[in-house]
């Protein structure tokens, strides 16, 4: 039975084949862990939907394949009992099984490491209890690096799915080794210099090409604008501080700058819509909800997770979204509806100290707000210096949807917003 790559949302069009967890020749259950498959939207274990045995890798690890293309070929029942028949539907007494799939927990997307390959059809398969013997794949990457240190691969224990040796078992080996009967030297010799490499490649990892390819067709296709914004946020400093340990108490939650800002641009866009709208030849599509993407630099790459009608949720209410978002972004857990639909997006630069950047417009969108560190600075008040908080705002936008008065506007009602936050500012 060929197996196809399901449809897992209809803005996704294609994914790539991270990782096979099974082997060609491998008996599979039904529901088993079939492949990891990686696409724009979010990372998942596709499960198998039939149960048999793997007869043939169609679609190779690293590799693109289409919504609905054959990915598989595995030997069932039902394909020995009806050979002529080229595609057969699994079991009707067995229960449907989702297309979907599960979401990848405490495991990282590779790079396109290859495959050991398909099988020819010709090639007997394995009818016996017994699982037949591994085979060692071995990923480019892992080949290179050996080869280049004259490693014996065999003598490395693989720390991977079915003991599989990853890159960094190798680095390991190799840290591990040459600390071994190494001698003291007060500096570098002539063969060391000549034998050291002027640079390293790191091999692209799925998950690294599709933000690549979606930063290129954002620079490339957007014409962007930047301007920026400088904020008094004393008083939003002054209030969070004030209810933090209440907050705390009451929620179970920290609460952070991040919900403040979030009220204040999800306020802001409904009294700007060209901010929350997307580019067509047709003409300019107005979105009615307001779904704000927040970046979020997870372990294995930037996902956006969204929160969906933002401006129905008060402050109180949007840390705890934000928060369940954050966490399962960062530990694999998020599911495909949570990261769709998007309007807009929002970046918390100033967490990694940033004071000011450009960032890109996340492709359809029609914009992107940074909000930037926190700092206090001596600045002119009412004829006087006085110490305050500032923060920078910045915002690139795509200048076929709108020109610098409409975003000269949505980013001034979202200072303006953010400057009256005070003692009587309500959270729920």
């Amino acid at each position: 039975m060929k197996i196809e790559l399901p449809q897992v949302g209809e803005s996704v069009t294609e994914g790539i084949i991270g990782r096979w967890l099974k082997n060609v020749g491998d008996k599979i259950e039904k529901y088993d862990p079939l492949v990891e498959v990686i696409t724009d939207k979010i990372n998942m274990e596709l499960p198998s939907p039939v149960r048999g045995v793997l007869r043939e890798i169609i679609a190779n690890e690293g590799e693109t394949v289409q919504m609905g293309g054959f990915i598989a070929d595995i030997e069932t029942n039902e394909n020995q009992e009806n050979t002529n028949q080229d595609k057969l539907e699994p079991d009707v007494t067995d229960q449907e099984i989702g297309t979907t799939g599960v979401l990848l927990k405490n495991t990282a997307p590779v790079g396109p490491t290859g495959s050991s390959g398909p099988i020819s059809r010709d090639e007997p398969l394995s009818t016996h209890d017994e699982s037949p013997p591994k085979k060692s794949r071995y990923s480019p990457a892992v080949l290179r690096l050996a080869e280049e240190n004259q490693i014996d691969l065999a003598q490395i224990v693989g720390t991977g799915i079915n003991e599989r040796i990853t890159r960094k078992d190798v680095i390991s080996f190799i840290e591990a080794n040459s600390t071994i009967g190494g001698k003291a030297s007060t500096g570098p010799s002539d063969q060391d210099t000549q034998s050291r490499k002027d640079q390293e490649k790191i091999a692209l990892t799925p998950v690294r090409k599709m933000i690549a390819a979606n930063m290129s067709k954002s620079a490339a296709l957007i014409p962007q604008a930047w301007s920026e914004v400088a904020v008094d946020v004393t008083g939003m400093v002054s209030k969070r501080q004030d209810i933090k340990e209440s907050f705390m108490n009451k929620e179970g939650i920290n609460i952070t700058y991040l919900p403040f800002v979030i009220k204040a641009v999800a306020e802001s866009l409904k009294k700007n819509p060209l901010l929350n709208a997307t580019w067509s030849e047709e003409g300019i599509i107005l979105k009615k909800n307001i779904n704000i993407g927040i970046a979020v630099a997870a372990p294995d790459g930037l996902v956006v997770p969204v929160i969906h009608n933002a401006d129905f949720f008060s402050i109180a209410g949007l840390a705890e979204i934000m928060e369940a978002l954050i966490s399962k972004a960062k530990n694999g857990k998020l599911t495909l509806p949570e990261v769709q639909g998007g309007t807009f997006t929002l970046n918390n630069t100033g967490a990694l100290g940033s004071v000011s950047s450009r960032p890109l417009v996340n492709h359809p969108q029609a914009a992107i707000m940074t909000t930037e560190a926190i700092i206090k600075r001596p600045v002119i008040k009412e004829d006087a210096i006085a110490i305050r908080s500032m923060m920078n705002i910045c915002l690139s936008f795509d200048h076929r949807i709108m020109d610098g008065a409409e975003a000269g506007t949505f980013s001034m009602s979202v200072k303006q917003l953010l400057e009256n936050i005070g003692s009587d500012t309500l959270i729920y």
